[in-house]
């Protein structure tokens, strides 16, 4: 799990839609998570990848905004916006495996080559049957 430092965490609590009745219109549930992505630290192409992996979530300012309303109380959702933002960063700090590339063999190439063959074979004996004299 990712270390994300406080300072750069901003948490504010609005009134979500979802599960709770009337009490979602009364109590101020859903949790809207900001946090500076340039406060994390990030080396450069892990802070493409989150900027990549966040999508519209990201700001132009490069404040990463995550807003959780999935439960009916507080902290859940404090707990929620913080994991789904741990996992974010957990998966941006991945670095992908790189792509080893391969060749066909020549018996492989041969293969292909004589499998369009026959079935250019069969292809052409469609179509109209012609007379014969």
């Amino acid at each position: 799990m990712a270390e994300i430092p406080e300072s750069a965490i901003s948490e504010r609590f609005l009134a979500g839609s979802g599960p709770g009745g009337q009490n979602v219109n009364k109590v101020a549930t859903a949790c809207q998570l900001r946090v500076d992505a340039f406060a994390l630290g990030l080396p450069p192409d892990a802070w493409r990848r989150l900027k990549a992996l966040a999508g519209s979530r990201m700001t132009a300012d490069g404040e990463l905004v995550i807003l959780a309303r999935r439960f009916r109380t507080q902290e859940a959702n404090r707990a929620d916006a913080r994991a789904r933002l741990s996992d974010l960063i957990d998966e941006a700090l991945k670095r992908p495996e790189r792509r080893i590339k391969t060749r066909p063999s020549k018996a492989a190439k041969a293969r292909r080559v004589e499998g369009k063959k026959a079935r250019s074979a069969i292809k052409a004996t469609r179509g109209r049957v012609r007379p014969t004299d």
